[in-house]
């Protein structure tokens, strides 16, 4: 008898602890891993539903870049985890080509002039695709529009440059965001259905609380000396893994130089140098950092000066945390 109640009592506890770590599972499982990553803001605004704080429209092309990759990546890295009415991802390739020669025979131009749909090989979630196909029609509607707004642009170059960059970012993100948070967690359903609603231009399911990216923005920044220096770097370092060919050398921040205050003391701008590798060998180049509300707000470099490259989001939530505090 006394046997019998041991075991008994055993499989009681055994029972506790499992219930125990499927509900400590389940709590982190709700909560939507950002950190670290080059969109980590725009993420976050979208999986709370805090539309209100998000800055990118479903209009711009970067938005419609983040749903295609999104769609691509948990196609490749979750595909046991889609419906059995997913739907194929497709593209359009070039069918046929126009190429001109001049009269030595040397290729001056090439172009498509007839295009095909194909199927990438991967499936996605049918909801979620045809918002993407809705975000498209958008924005071909606006192509024309769109092209003459690029074209004119005084600072196009740079603009092109930067979206390259932040396409690169995105192409980390897409390789790390399944790896901090499963494919089939809640937090991440809820992600994709508040992507959604954003593409659709419907209400958002909104979540209580602030983000701690909208509390900081709010917080007026660090108080006290901070390392500018150690800070510069993380930002530049940041950026410069989104650079085509340069490559920066990390530590190299010299000369930083607080160019503004606000009213209470607070950096507005910050200018420093740096040093980076290119196929000449070292150069040198100059950061310029902007702060807004006592936080980072734009980054521009030496070789496109008047192009704000956004700093990241994880940094400047750190820097406003007194990570960078003397």
């Amino acid at each position: 008898m006394k046997q019998f109640f041991t075991k008994r009592l055993s499989l009681f506890w055994i029972a506790v602890l499992l219930v125990f770590s499927a509900t400590t599972i389940s709590a982190q499982e709700t909560e939507f891993n950002t950190d670290g990553l080059y969109n980590a803001e725009f993420f976050d605004y979208i999986y709370r539903g805090h539309f209100e704080n998000i800055e990118l429209s479903r209009e711009d092309v970067f938005f419609l870049g983040i749903l295609e990759k999104y769609l691509r990546a948990y196609g490749e890295q979750c595909p046991t985890y889609l419906p059995t009415n997913k739907v194929k991802i497709m593209e359009q390739v070039c069918a046929s080509e126009m190429v001109t020669t001049n009269g030595y025979g040397v290729e001056t131009s090439r172009y498509c002039v007839e295009w095909k749909w194909v199927w990438t090989r991967l499936y996605a979630r049918p909801d979620l695709y045809n918002a993407k196909l809705e975000v498209e029609k958008i924005q071909g509607a606006d192509a024309l529009k769109n092209v003459l707004e690029y074209l004119t642009n005084p600072n196009a170059l740079g603009n092109s440059v930067d979206l390259a960059h932040k396409a690169k970012g995105l192409q980390m993100d897409m390789a790390r965001i399944f790896k901090m948070n499963s494919c089939n967690s809640e937090a991440l359903r809820r992600f994709e259905e508040n992507i959604k609603l954003f593409a659709l231009n419907k209400p958002s399911i909104r979540m209580q609380g602030s983000s701690k990216y909208a509390t900081m923005k709010k917080s007026g920044g660090p108080k006290g000396l901070q390392d500018f220096n150690k800070l510069i770097d993380d930002l530049v370092s940041d950026q410069a893994k989104t650079w085509m060919f340069n490559r920066y050398n990390r530590g190299s921040i010299s000369a930083a130089t607080i160019l503004s205050k606000d009213e209470d003391g607070k950096p507005t701008i910050i200018k420093a140098n740096y040093l980076f590798s290119a196929f000449s060998g070292n150069s040198k180049g100059w950061v310029k950092i902007v702060f807004k509300n006592g936080l980072p707000s734009c980054i521009y470099f030496w070789d496109f000066p008047s192009n704000c490259k956004t700093p990241s989001s994880s940094i400047v939530a750190s820097y406003a945390q007194g990570k960078y505090n003397k």
